[in-house]
């Protein structure tokens, strides 16, 4: 019987207030939304730096007779004497784990593997484009520095690429999304706890008669409340349940889509998702009641 009482008062106070029902679900399904994209981009790029810390590396590219460098120009191609002493410092480094010597021909065959789905590129480069490298794997990545001012100057040297620079610029414009989604979240969210806020202290104002009368036959405070706690829980169980169609979206065409672009495998896998979906939905359960609470303690005087 008191189920049914307090499922009758939850119905009436859903109905008197629709529109700001509506607005309040709406507006916690995109708080939500923000708040669960901006976790699993954050999941992301945690994945993506364990993933290519230990691959980061250098590329040191030698002297040939198209190297465009004004000291290439003046000393020539690399010599067989510099090439190995190249190698012979680059071993001797601690710093250093690994080191892989690629020719002219296995350079341009590598490069050709790498961007095979950019046929225009491929085809406007030749052999001979991409001169011969030393491929340098690295102990820590932060030792990237250290590598390369060792041996950027020596002899035979036309330049060193560092993939960390490359990177540090991607993992910066995926940092800077996952933070403006969770700030936006943030702005959404207080505007969430006021909306809900106020519907409640509507609500609790439209039946403040049948509050005296549960008051006047004794009913507890808790017994009171509780169809308002209610309502704020189910606007943000439905808001939740609204924002997990977006952040399962975000999956598959933000996340998934930068996979393919970038042509790595490091793709969340649906744990990670129902994780984030889970976690939101206990944020907007929680957000809603915990403000529904707080307006109740000011506005409901029981």
């Amino acid at each position: 019987m008191r189920a049914q009482f307090v499922l009758s008062e939850i119905w009436i106070g859903l109905r008197r207030n629709l529109t700001m029902t509506i607005a309040v679900i709406t507006t916690v399904a995109i708080s939500l939304a923000l708040f669960g994209a901006g976790l699993l981009i954050n999941q992301q790029v945690s994945e993506m730096r364990g993933y290519w810390g230990e691959r980061v590396s250098l590329t040191v590219y030698l002297c040939n007779d198209t190297s465009p460098s004004a000291i290439c120009q003046e000393s020539g191609a690399a010599s067989d004497e510099e090439r190995q002493a190249i190698q012979s410092q680059l071993e001797s480094m601690p710093e250093v784990a690994q080191v892989t010597f690629m020719t002219e021909s296995e350079a341009w065959q590598d490069f050709q593997d790498r961007f095979s789905n950019s046929e225009a590129l491929v085809e406007a480069t030749e052999e001979g484009d991409i001169p011969a490298n030393f491929r340098v794997q690295l102990q820590d990545p932060g030792d990237h520095d250290t590598v390369a001012g060792a041996v950027a100057e020596m002899p035979g040297v036309d330049s060193v690429s560092n993939d960390q620079e490359v990177l540090d610029q991607f993992f910066e414009l995926l940092d800077g999304l996952k933070w403006a989604a969770l700030v936006v979240a943030a702005v959404q969210l207080a505007a969430a706890a006021l909306l809900i806020g106020n519907t409640i202290r509507l609500s609790a104002y439209s039946r403040r008669r049948e509050t005296g009368i549960m008051r006047l036959v004794g009913a507890s405070n808790f017994y009171i409340q509780l169809p308002f706690l209610l309502e704020g829980a189910i606007a943000g169980l439905i808001g939740g349940i609204f924002a997990s169609g977006f952040i399962v979206a975000t999956k598959f065409f933000l996340l998934d889509k930068v996979q393919d672009w970038f042509q790595f495998d490091v793709t969340l896998g649906m744990g990670s998702v129902f994780y984030v979906i889970g976690v939101s939905m206990i944020l907007g359960v929680l957000l809603c009641t915990i403000a529904s609470f707080l307006t109740l303690r000011r506005y409901l005087r029981v």
